[in-house]
């Protein structure tokens, strides 16, 4: 998570994307159809970060909108959670790496100052990390992801963060007996509602 504020060399979100709708500081730029910035409410409480764009987000410019992302608004539907008004949904890196391949460490540090900006200036109190790239790129632990999903961490900028499981996992995973991935996924989200309740009524 930052260590740094970088906002000093913003004056605003409107800013940080506008840099990065012209990045070339990686290969990725030469790829892109589009950069994948964000989508849903800057004052959310809630913030989302995955891993980064596939197909259907270069071609749109809209994070999570392809099958996982429609999986993603299953799930946030059935925690009653509105993505649209109470969630800020970004990724690791802006520009889909070819082939949706995971993205490089050199990759990622180079989007790093554009993800720490946009926490920096949404604020968020809630921070969910879509799977296992972002939370080894977000979360300074070692623990594979099944075993640390569903679990708050405390970290700095007053946010608290929790691993999920990521839509496309739990689309090859599609099982929703007790224990499941999915049926863990639908533990999370009514933990992060009923926190989102207490933040709201706070």
């Amino acid at each position: 998570m930052p260590r740094q504020l970088v906002i000093d060399s913003y004056t605003s979100l409107d800013d940080v994307q506008n840099t990065a709708l012209n990045c070339a500081k990686c290969g990725l730029c030469s790829t892109r159809t589009h950069v994948v910035f964000a989508d849903g409410n800057p004052k959310a409480k809630l913030m989302i970060i995955g891993e980064g764009p596939g197909q259907k987000e270069d071609q749109t410019g809209i994070p999570f909108v392809g099958r996982a992302g429609q999986l993603l608004n299953k799930i946030l539907e059935s925690g009653r959670i509105d993505r649209l008004t109470e969630t800020y949904i970004c990724t690791v890196v802006k520009c889909r790496p070819p082939e949706n391949r995971v993205p490089s460490k050199e990759e990622a540090t180079a989007c790093r100052p554009y993800l720490e900006a946009q926490i920096q200036f949404v604020k968020p109190k809630l921070i969910l990390l879509a799977g296992a790239t972002a939370v080894q790129h977000l979360l300074n632990v070692k623990d594979p992801i099944s075993r640390i999903r569903g679990k708050w961490f405390d970290i700095k900028n007053d946010a608290r963060v929790m691993p999920v499981f990521h839509p496309s996992y739990l689309l090859r995973n599609p099982s929703r007996e007790v224990g499941s991935p999915k049926w863990l996924m639908w533990q999370d989200i009514k933990e992060v509602r009923r926190t989102l309740d207490l933040l709201n009524n706070a």
